[in-house]
């Protein structure tokens, strides 16, 4: 796989742990949302609080990055989606755990009016790595 974070300063500099954009080769894998379930007992985890959610949400990613042969270093794209954008920052903290500004994918983040099961933070992503058999 090969990637290159692009950046210009014809575009605003980021502002958080992500990058304006990134320039990637090898097989694309597409996650679907995901949202703090717990995956052993189904059941929500820390309803109410966007911090634990936030965590469950990154460890779900994880495991399905993982499912693929892929990491967190392989992702290029995400989108998060918050029930409330005042949470903002309580969620990006936990998310720059897990992305370093310098190394971090292209990001968007957007206000829903409603989450699956009415949870705070969803989060998917797009990671490359490299082709199978390679």
């Amino acid at each position: 796989m090969t990637r290159k974070i692009l950046q210009t300063d014809q575009a605003p500099a980021p502002v958080g742990p992500y990058n304006q954009a990134i320039a990637a080769t090898g097989s694309f894998i597409f996650t679907a949302g995901q949202i703090a379930l717990d995956p052993k007992t189904g059941e929500i985890v820390g309803s109410g609080d966007i911090t634990l959610q936030t965590e469950q949400v990154m460890k779900n990613l994880e495991a399905v990055l993982a499912a693929g042969r892929a990491t967190f270093g392989d992702v290029v794209k995400t989108t998060v989606f918050l029930a409330d954008m005042n949470d903002f920052a309580a969620m990006n903290a936990v998310y720059s755990r897990y992305f370093l500004a310098e190394h971090a994918p292209a990001r968007s983040c957007v206000q829903a009016a409603r989450l699956p099961k009415d949870t705070l933070v969803e989060i998917e992503c797009i990671a490359v790595v490299a082709a199978h058999g390679s």
